[in-house]
């Protein structure tokens, strides 16, 4: 592992009144502490897990692709700011690492085509074959068996939206394996019980205020899922 403690530090919010400083959940979290390879955010949509996600991300200097800028028609000046008021700990030095979103991949996919036309031994990185003529969540395992091999420290907001149960399970598999090797550490925000089932995981609810621990079993989508397969 890498990445020890985070600290939220309330006192540097530059406002209560705009997301996501005004999210209770984020006022009332002090620290979160990271003791295991591969750290779980889980809880309903629009808690906040994608957002400490990359917010520990920008504070790991980490590079985030972000794919095209698209102008909005109404813009938030505070909503990328989470990592001004948060404080980090190492276990020793920091690494490198990654960002992963899917809905940024296929971007990212077609800028990797671009630069084989120059670069064709950059295909073998990924399995050998262009990203684009497998099918998304195919290219996603290929690049996940390949960027995981590096040592560094990786973020995943919502993998499972790529990949199947059968692939949510090979991706549980690839974790685990470089996760034991200490190779790698993994924070993922995700909905899929299949990847907070990984053995390796402590999982936070953001269902819970302040954020904190909760076993996989507690989860809410472990027993919306377990009573629905039971009544089926």
């Amino acid at each position: 592992m890498f990445l020890k403690k985070a600290t939220i530090d309330h006192n540097r919010f530059p406002t209560r009144e705009a997301y996501p400083f005004n999210l209770e959940i984020f006022q009332r979290t002090s620290s979160l502490e990271f003791n295991t390879p591969v750290t779980i955010f889980a809880g309903e949509n629009g808690t906040g897990k994608s957002t400490l996600l990359t917010a520990l991300c920008r504070k790991c200097n980490i590079y985030m692709w972000e794919g095209e800028y698209r102008r909005r028609c109404t813009n938030n000046p505070y909503e990328n700011m989470l990592d001004s008021a948060l404080d980090i700990e190492w276990l020793d030095d920091s690494v490198p690492g990654s960002f992963f979103s899917p809905e940024l991949f296929r971007h990212f996919s077609q800028l990797v085509d671009e630069w084989a036309e120059s670069s064709p031994g950059l295909l073998d990185y990924f399995g050998g074959k262009s990203l684009l003529i497998q099918s998304h969540g195919q290219s996603c395992l290929s690049y996940f068996k390949a960027r995981f091999k590096i040592k560094g420290i990786h973020f995943l907001d919502e993998p499972e939206a790529a990949l199947s149960p059968a692939s949510q399970v090979e991706f549980v598999k690839v974790i685990t394996e470089m996760g034991e090797a200490g190779i790698a550490q993994f924070f993922i925000s995700t909905h899929s019980p299949i990847i907070m089932s990984c053995k390796q995981a402590a999982i936070y609810s953001f269902d819970k205020i302040p954020i904190e621990l909760i076993s996989y079993r507690d989860t809410s989508h472990y027993r919306i899922y377990k009573d629905f397969f039971s009544s089926h």
